[in-house]
């Protein structure tokens, strides 16, 4: 039973969904975790809904690129920041009503709602910062600072704070009440991509185009770690609730799982084709999303939170080699349209875990290990399958529904235009006999 718990934290890939035509920039889980949202190179917004057997929502309005999304806190609306410099808010339902404001003088590349729901924050290509009333969509003011592309910006906890990053190769830390850049940080070599906080507020974290990760206390304003894990630029990172880890993705194709209380690499997932734009954990960390230039969001089961850290710790005190700290492993999902078909479901050495761990003779589990992966090898194959049937019919039934809006707006619009013409044709004969005539 232990040898199982020890592999019951592994990530695994439980779910994709294809419906973009084009890179996915963006994704956000709902608060309830009931849905997530997408954003894509393809102008779409796709609203999944995570419940089974149900359909996904998918919904145009944006002229370009959408670039960020994000749920509100009671989750009844979504924010999307497009290059055609305007934001939209989006009702998350069937008919996905939204509004509209322009927020920029060039392309928006972020925007977020602040956590009790009240303002949105934005930032652009046109060097600013701009806060916005959710209702009414009223500009309050704006930042402005860097001296380049802002990429990000993100409201602190407790509203009192923005963080901001851009290609001056800068993260700000700006004041909500006093309007000022309060610090700035210049670490950086290229452009800063992506920043946020901690669940706490007491952190913020960045990533650069250098494929840097780094993460500085706000109370001494001190750099308390960094990570170079990555072969590429890093595009974005989530902070899990716990704050105990961090996921990012990368233009290297891979997503990686920090564990900061031990400060260390403990997962690099392979499941792209091509960079990964966008991660997202679920309000719960449970599950987390990624997606890319490939087009296709993945969304991950996490395990390792389901254990109390000391637990955690104490398990891997256990190995015999602990030194240097190990990277726990490469992860493969395997299905085929996604990558290369791997030899197994997840990638991980269990004996290895068991010479760490000190407690089975390998040679006792060769034979049983070789039955159980030929057992499950057959089971995965099955679901690639299944996986790869719903994918299809998914895909189907969105462009019939899409084919269906088209011929609908063409019924209404001919309609209309018959409409018309009877409407003319009786002033006209009405003014035959006698009444108001035709012209």
């Amino acid at each position: 039973h232990r040898g199982q718990s020890c592999t019951t934290e592994d990530p695994t890939l439980e779910r994709h969904f294809k419906g973009h035509r084009d890179a996915v920039t963006c994704a956000d889980f709902s608060p309830n975790s009931k849905q997530l949202a997408s954003g894509s190179v393809d102008k779409s917004l796709m609203i999944w809904n995570l419940a089974l057997k149900t359909r996904a929502y998918r919904y145009f309005g944006h002229q370009d690129v959408i670039t960020g999304v994000q749920f509100s806190p009671s989750g009844n609306l979504v924010a999307t920041s497009s290059k055609d410099r305007t934001v939209r808010l989006w009702t998350p339902t069937m008919k996905g009503e939204s509004t509209m404001f322009k927020a920029h003088t060039a392309a928006v590349r972020s925007v977020a709602f602040s956590h009790d729901g009240q303002r949105l924050v934005t930032a652009s290509d046109d060097k600013s910062i701009k806060v916005w009333s959710v209702r009414g969509q009223c500009f309050n003011y704006s930042l402005n600072q860097h001296t380049n592309w802002v990429r990000c910006a993100r409201f602190s906890p407790d509203g009192r704070l923005i963080a901001s990053c851009g290609d001056d190769r800068s993260v700000r830390l700006w004041d909500t009440s006093t309007k000022r850049c309060i610090n700035c940080f210049t670490d950086y070599v290229g452009s800063t991509t992506f920043v946020d906080f901690n669940s706490s507020g007491t952190c913020i974290a960045s990533s650069g185009a250098d494929s840097s990760l780094k993460i500085w206390d706000l109370r001494t304003n001190r750099l308390i770690q960094q990570y170079q894990v990555h072969s590429a630029g890093i595009n974005t990172f989530s902070f899990h609730p716990s704050d105990n880890y961090l996921i990012s993705g990368s233009s290297d194709s891979t997503v990686k799982i920090l564990d900061l209380l031990e400060g260390r690499l403990i997962y690099t997932l392979h499941g792209h084709k091509g960079a990964v734009i966008t991660v997202a954990f679920s309000r719960t960390g449970e599950v987390f999303a990624s997606g890319g230039t490939d087009g296709q969001v993945l969304m991950w089961r996490t395990n390792f939170d389901t254990k109390s850290y000391r637990d955690v710790l104490q398990q891997h005190g256990r190995r015999s080699t602990p030194d240097p700290p190990p990277h726990l492993s490469d992860i493969h999902p395997r299905v085929p349209h996604l990558h290369r078909p791997q030899s197994a479901d997840i990638q991980v050495s269990s004996m290895h875990y068991m010479h760490w761990r000190g407690e089975m003779n390998p040679l006792d589990v060769t034979g049983r290990q070789s039955r159980l992966d030929s057992t499950l090898g057959h089971i995965v194959q099955q679901l690639d399958i299944l996986t790869q049937t719903v994918s299809v019919l998914e895909e189907r039934l969105t462009l019939t529904e899409d084919k269906l809006k088209e011929c609908l707006h063409h019924q209404a619009t001919i309609l209309e235009d018959v409409r018309a013409s009877g409407e003319r044709r009786r002033t006209y004969s009405e003014g035959i006999d006698g009444s108001p005539h035709f012209t």
